[in-house]
């Protein structure tokens, strides 16, 4: 072989090669599928969310809002709470009370006034022995 008729063979080799790889600026056309399965979406690469472009001070800027929003969400959640249960606690201290009255005047009905009296300071300073 001649030097000419390598040099027409290697130009040759290199202009088939140039045609089969896609150049850097063209995008690659997905054709049909060969196991026909054209419904199922394509798969795409992996790309990890630190490569969207946020950077740490950014990621940590929107965590330490995220701890404060939470924070404050959860001290209204408390005091909302402790308001419900302050609230119960008043209803429960209003029936005792009506109950103590109600049946404080069945036991006058059937008693002198003075002896019922006299049952209701002992009681109140039985009760106040009992809280110590």
């Amino acid at each position: 072989m001649t030097t000419e008729a390598i040099t027409t063979t290697i130009t040759a080799a290199t202009e088939t090669e140039r045609e089969m790889k896609p150049q850097a600026g063209a995008v690659a056309v997905a054709g049909v599928r060969v196991n026909g399965k054209n419904w199922k979406p394509l798969k795409t690469a992996f790309r990890p969310k630190t490569s969207t472009g946020s950077t740490w001070e950014q990621r940590r800027k929107l965590r330490t809002t995220l701890e404060a929003t939470k924070a404050k969400e959860k001290e209204m959640v408390e005091e909302k709470e402790a308001e419900r249960v302050r609230k119960v606690q008043l209803l429960k201290e209003k029936r005792e009370k009506k109950e103590e009255k109600e049946r404080y005047e069945k036991l006058a009905e059937k008693m002198h006034v003075k002896r019922v009296e006299r049952l209701r300071r002992r009681e109140k300073r039985n009760k106040a022995l009992k809280e110590r």
